[in-house]
């Protein structure tokens, strides 16, 4: 077994969100014991290909299974590419989904393709009931949109309000639980261009993201649009996620550094 610790999306040495990696050596009934011993965001399995994949990828976060995860992603191609520019094929182990995965002198990328997102009612108030925010003023009506694990993208007027938000997050998981829906990303527009945003899908405030890849693939689809997005400041580790529409895929990409 070999197992190797990388910062993701990070705009800096020593930051970005944290991600392990493990090559062989333990068993699937024994990885989730192992990811919540680990308590880090998130641990990807590799394991032998099938089916034209390279690799099978199976990811965990210290409560739970997940059938995708785009920072462990990164980190996994930062592992297996090595100098290498790829492209390499892979899937994700739960649905196996397919992950084409390169890298360049500006870190690795994951291309993937739209995934179907269900149909999840969404009543005026929805936002602000959730968002714990009464009268919370949206730039634009909310959306979800999915590369895999379907986000409620909400739009707020700047970063002064996407910062201060305290969400109602029992309520958002429980409307994520009925509605097939992993949680909300709240984001807004910069002056210079770029996006910022914030994830809420976790129990415990402490747990919130720092990045969330399959927020910005959802975020991309729903803007038809590349993006700059930034997340995770206010949580002492800075993050940027690239994004690009390549034809019927999305690219998302960025920095992934080893500890």
């Amino acid at each position: 077994m070999t197992i190797y610790e990388l910062n993701c999306f990070g705009t800096r040495p020593g930051a970005g969100n944290p991600a392990l990696v493990i090559l062989g050596g333990i068993r699937a009934e024994d990885r989730q014991a192992f990811a919540k011993a680990a308590n880090k965001s998130a641990s990807v399995f590799v394991d032998p290909g099938t089916g034209g994949a390279s690799w099978t990828l199976d990811y965990f976060y210290p409560h739970t299974r997940s059938p995708l995860c785009l920072h462990a992603t990164l980190a996994a191609a930062r592992v297996l590419l090595a100098d290498a520019p790829g492209p390499i094929t892979v899937r994700s182990a739960m649905r196996g989904q397919e992950l084409v995965l390169t890298r360049s002198a500006t870190g690795a990328f994951i291309s993937l393709a739209r995934q179907p997102a269900p149909d999840a009612a969404a009543p005026a108030d929805l936002a602000e009931r959730l968002l714990a925010a009464p009268g919370l003023p949206l730039v634009s009506a909310p959306a979800v949109a999915s590369v895999g694990s379907p986000k409620l993208l909400v739009e707020v007027a700047d970063s002064a309000t996407l910062q201060s938000l305290r969400p109602n997050l029992a309520a958002i998981f429980e409307w994520g639980q009925e509605h097939g829906v992993n949680g909300i990303y709240a984001w807004c527009r910069r002056p210079d261009g770029a996006f910022e945003g914030r994830n809420f899908n976790h129990l415990d405030p402490a747990k919130e993201d720092s990045a969330t890849g399959v927020a910005a693939g959802a975020l991309t689809l729903h803007l038809g649009r590349s993006l700059d997005l930034y997340q995770g400041a206010q949580l002492g580790q800075p993050c940027l996620l690239r994004t690009q529409l390549d034809g019927a895929h999305i690219q998302i990409g960025g920095a992934a550094d080893y500890v």
